[in-house]
């Protein structure tokens, strides 16, 4: 019963979250278009590259990626929370280096939303609200099918290593 209520509870302030995302993207990007004259070749948002199909897989795995690394660092208690940043960081730079030229490497709706607003520019809109949200409820769910276990984590790690089966000291 403290777990359902717990979660009612997070569910009923996902509508404030996204508003307060979508906003505060509008507003960046409208800061954006303010500075630096708001011509039209200085875009600020994702648009598709590549096919609408491309982007959509990319940003698919690109988020599904990126929330399965959070759910395991930053949400696990077996994890080591100090290094939670660094993770997160590199798999969002692995993300851009590798579906940028296609897709934007977008990974958040509102982070393609408030350009979009702003510029009135939504080719392909519906890639960056499909990919990034089937990506992460996916990740997440994948994370949480292998995450619940009885085991403690040394014997985790110890029966999960390949090396340490292997002996080395044998002759």
């Amino acid at each position: 019963m403290q777990l359902q209520s717990s979660i009612v509870s997070g569910l009923n302030q996902v509508p404030a979250y996204v508003v307060a995302q979508v906003l505060g993207s509008t507003l960046a990007s409208g800061t954006l278009r303010l500075l630096f004259d708001g011509k039209p070749e200085h875009f600020f948002g994702t648009i598709p590259a590549g096919s609408n199909l491309q982007s959509l897989v990319l940003e698919f795995i690109i988020s599904f990626y990126l929330m399965f690394v959070i759910s395991g660092v930053a949400t696990d208690n077996r994890a080591i929370g100090e290094l939670a940043g660094l993770a997160v960081g590199a798999t969002v730079l692995l993300n851009v280096l590798i579906a940028g030229p296609i897709s934007g490497a977008s990974m958040n709706p509102a982070r393609t939303l408030g350009p979009a607003f702003i510029a009135n520019r939504f080719e392909g809109i519906w890639v960056y609200m499909v990919g990034p949200i089937c990506g992460t409820v996916s990740g997440a769910w994948a994370y949480n099918i292998i995450r619940f276990t009885n085991k403690p984590l040394r014997e985790i790690t110890r029966s999960g290593s390949f090396l340490k089966s292997l002996n080395f000291t044998k002759n």
